[in-house]
């Protein structure tokens, strides 16, 4: 039974989104502050984190950066879940690396269904093990990156962008199936956060940047070797 961590401080809210839940067959734990919500989910590591952005004690973003610095909760996907409608909030978020983002109000099936997307990403894309080319090596179990052998520390939507390029390298991949595999659909909100993480793709590949090609008119593509 996959374990769902959600920290909200709206208890209501708390309760009707762990209902549905456990309707669903999942296993919920709540947290109502975000300083409890970072303890809970760095001793639980629960398969995903629903993360409030509004939490008193610590809010959403210090909750965030704080899971990703740990190496015990550093892959675990997190969905924030907020009423901070504006699209540059919405924007924040996914920069930051969230894999997903829902606004409120909000109807528990997107919501279900936005916890099924995240959860089947996060199990890995499917095939061998690992993956090699050039200078890139992906171990698809842990999640790690590594380059000409060196470890380099990539968020879980960066490794998902590099692996899906480089198993299709030489060929242009268009920006909406590139949308659709990282986050589960395509719209003009993760459009525009597509372009930051590969710049920040770019700078952590170094002298190995230009491997990552921009594709005027279509996408991206991973230069053939």
């Amino acid at each position: 039974m996959q374990k769902i961590l959600i920290v909200e401080d709206e208890r209501d809210i708390a309760d009707l989104v762990g209902f549905n839940l456990e309707r669903a067959g999942y296993n919920v734990l709540k947290a109502h502050d975000g300083i409890t919500g970072t303890e809970v989910a760095i001793r639980e590591r629960p398969d995903l984190v629903i993360l409030d952005l509004m939490l008193p004690g610590k809010d959403g973003y210090g909750v965030f950066k704080e899971l990703r610095r740990d190496s015990r909760s550093r892959d675990i996907p997190v969905i924030m879940l907020t009423a901070r409608a504006q699209t540059e909030d919405r924007i924040q978020g996914l920069e930051a690396g969230a894999d997903d983002y829902l606004t409120k109000p909000f109807s528990p099936k997107e919501l279900m269904l936005r916890v099924q997307a995240v959860l089947k990403r996060s199990d890995g894309p499917p095939g061998s093990v690992e993956v090699t080319y050039g200078p890139f090596r992906f171990d698809k179990n842990s999640l790690k990156f590594y380059l000409e052998g060196e470890p380099v520390e990539l968020t879980s939507t960066e490794f998902k962008l590099l692996l899906f390029l480089t198993e299709r390298a030489g060929k242009a991949q268009d920006r909406n199936d590139l949308l659709r595999t990282v986050w589960g659909y395509s719209d003009e909100v993760h459009s525009r956060t597509l372009d930051t993480h590969m710049k920040r793709l770019r700078q952590k590949l170094g002298e190995h940047a230009a491997m990552v090609e921009t594709v005027r008119g279509i996408g991206y593509c991973v230069s053939s070797l």
